[in-house]
């Protein structure tokens, strides 16, 4: 047995491995959270930003995308000061964005899991590759769900961070074959 090559680096990035990623998660606050760090993500390095999660946690009030739709200027402006998170503009109004845009997805099919979870019918797409196989950095369902999330107002959901996306909430997964976080 072995895990995912990726996740070797750090004990940070083995236990996300080990007890997250992969994962089927159906959750609307975590599906929300991982939607956020995603796009946080954009340009860095995933270990950096599981690393700053906490602060994200503290800063983005638990990730409760109810408060942070209602955020207003001067609290973009505390987020742009603080040195816990990604500090990029685009990045700290784009969580208002995409706590709108969740919102609305909420009302509209009931939760954002069952929104998410439609487009493979519920069930997760499995993709057990050799260790020697190159993971895709996007594919048709990240192509056609970054587009619909688009249109539905989210803001940092390219084809490439909700591919990612998919694979971290366990719509996909992508573990290699013999890796011990694939469950027997």
């Amino acid at each position: 047995m072995t895990r995912c090559a990726w996740a070797q680096g750090s004990d940070l990035m083995t236990t996300y491995h080990d007890t997250e990623w992969g994962r089927p998660a159906h959750d609307d606050g975590y599906l929300f959270e991982l939607l956020l760090l995603e796009g946080a993500q954009a340009g860095l390095s995933w270990s950096t930003v599981l690393a700053k999660r906490e602060n994200y946690r503290r800063a983005l009030d638990g990730f409760d995308y109810t408060r942070i739709a209602r955020y207003q200027q001067a609290k973009l402006d505390a987020l742009r000061e603080d040195a816990g998170i990604v500090r990029n503009r685009l990045k700290i109004v784009s969580t208002v964005k995409n706590a709108q845009a969740f919102l609305q997805v909420r009302e509209e099919f009931g939760s954002f899991d069952a929104y998410l979870w439609q487009w493979v019918d519920g069930k997760p797409v499995v993709r057990h590759r050799r260790a020697s196989e190159p993971l895709p950095a996007s594919t048709e369902l990240s192509d056609r769900l970054s587009k619909d999330l688009k249109r539905r107002g989210f803001t940092f959901v390219g084809t490439t961070i909700v591919y990612a996306y998919l694979q971290a909430v366990g719509v996909v997964d992508d573990h290699v074959k013999g890796c011990l976080a694939i469950a027997p």
